[in-house]
C-alpha cells in the first residue's frame, strides 16, 4: 500500500485546492470567522474574505502530522498519522490531540477512521477528507459525464458566501436531486444564475446518531469504475472542483474545472453558529470519531 514511509506527513504549503489533504480543526465555512461558546466570543483567522475556510490560513491541511504507527504488509496495511493543536491555534479554544488511520481493508476497500480529543477545553472539531475523485483518470477531462447517487433528501442552502442560512431545505425538483442515479451535465445546468457548479453540504437521510450509512455512488461509464462512500457524518459536501484552473498535477497534466469532484463527510458547515445544525463542540475528556470507507469495483 506504500513505497515508503516518513516520519511526518508535510503538505504542500501553496494547495489552495487541498489536493487529498486532511482538513480541521472545522472543516469548510465558519461565517465571519467567528463564534460564541460559553459566552465567549472567539475570532478566528479568517482566509476567505472574511470567513475562515478549512482551519483558516495554517489549517490542519497545512501542518506537519507525524507517523504513530504503520503495517506495509499482512491483509490489512495500515498507516496511522497524529497532530497535537494548541490552545489558541488559528483563534480555537483548547488543545486537540487527533489521529488518522488509513486502512486498506479489503482488496478494494479504503478505511480512514479520524479521531481526536479536546485536552483542556470545549471546542469545535469537525475534520474531512478531502479527496478529488476522477473514476476514468486523473487525465482524462472533467467529471461531468459521471453518474451520481446521494442518499440525502435535503440540503443546508448558502449565501453569496457560501456560507449557510440556516435553514434544511428538501431537494426534490431542483438541481440539487441526486436521490436517484443523474449524470451531473445535467443538472448542473440549471444551479442558480453565477454558480460555476457543485458546492454544497448534503444532510444524509438517517443522519441521526453515530452509526454508518450510504453516502453516495459514483459511476464512471467510459472506465466501469464505481465507488461507494458510506460513513458516520450527518453531511456530505458535494463539490465538482469549480475553481481548479490551470493547476499542475500528476505527469504535468493541467487540471481544469471540473477536472474531479470531493464527497467530503463531515457535519454541517458554520454549525457553531446555527443551533438547530447538529453540535460539532467536543468537551474535555470527550472524543470525537468520524469514519468513512471508500469501496471500488467495476460495473459490469
Amino acid at each position: 500500500m506504500y513505497g515508503y514511509v516518513c516520519s511526518h506527513y508535510l503538505p504542500s504549503n501553496n494547495d489552495t485546492c487541498y489536493f487529498g489533504a486532511i482538513v480541521g480543526r472545522v472543516a469548510n465555512r465558519i461565517g465571519g470567522a467567528k463564534f460564541t461558546l460559553n459566552g465567549t466570543v472567539y475570532k478566528l483567522d479568517a482566509n476567505e474574505n472574511t470567513t475562515m475556510l478549512h482551519g483558516g490560513k495554517k489549517g490542519f491541511s497545512q501542518v506537519g502530522w507525524k507517523v504513530k504507527k504503520h503495517e506495509k504488509h499482512g491483509r490489512s496495511p495500515y498507516i496511522t498519522l497524529t497532530y497535537h493543536s494548541v490552545d489558541g491555534e488559528e483563534g480555537f479554544p483548547g488543545d486537540v490531540l487527533a489521529s488518522v488511520t488509513y486502512t486498506l481493508i479489503k482488496p478494494y476497500t479504503l478505511s480512514v477512521k479520524m479521531k481526536a480529543k479536546a485536552l483542556n477545553k470545549a471546542t469545535p472539531i469537525n475534520l474531512a477528507q478531502h479527496s478529488y475523485w476522477n473514476l476514468a483518470g486523473h487525465n482524462t477531462g472533467n467529471i461531468l459525464s459521471d453518474e451520481l447517487q446521494i442518499f440525502a433528501s435535503h440540503i443546508t442552502p448558502v449565501d453569496k458566501k457560501l456560507i449557510p442560512t440556516g435553514k434544511i431545505l428538501p431537494v426534490k425538483t431542483t438541481p440539487y436531486d441526486f436521490l436517484t442515479p443523474r449524470v451531473i451535465k445535467g443538472p448542473i445546468k440549471s444551479l442558480p444564475k453565477g454558480s460555476k457548479g457543485y458546492d454544497i453540504n448534503y444532510v444524509v437521510d438517517g443522519h441521526e446518531g453515530p452509526k454508518m450509512k450510504p453516502m453516495a455512488v459514483v459511476y464512471n461509464k467510459k472506465s466501469g469504475r464505481m465507488m461507494k462512500l458510506s460513513a458516520n457524518a450527518p453531511g456530505v459536501q458535494l463539490y465538482t472542483g469549480n475553481y481548479i484552473n490551470g493547476v499542475k498535477g500528476k505527469g504535468g497534466c493541467v487540471y481544469q474545472p471540473h477536472a474531479a469532484l470531493c464527497l467530503e463527510t463531515q457535519g454541517f458547515p458554520d454549525s457553531v453558529n446555527h443551533p438547530n445544525f447538529p453540535s460539532q463542540i467536543v468537551y474535555p475528556g470527550k472524543s470525537y470519531e468520524h469514519c468513512m470507507t471508500f469501496t471500488f469495483s467495476i460495473k459490469k
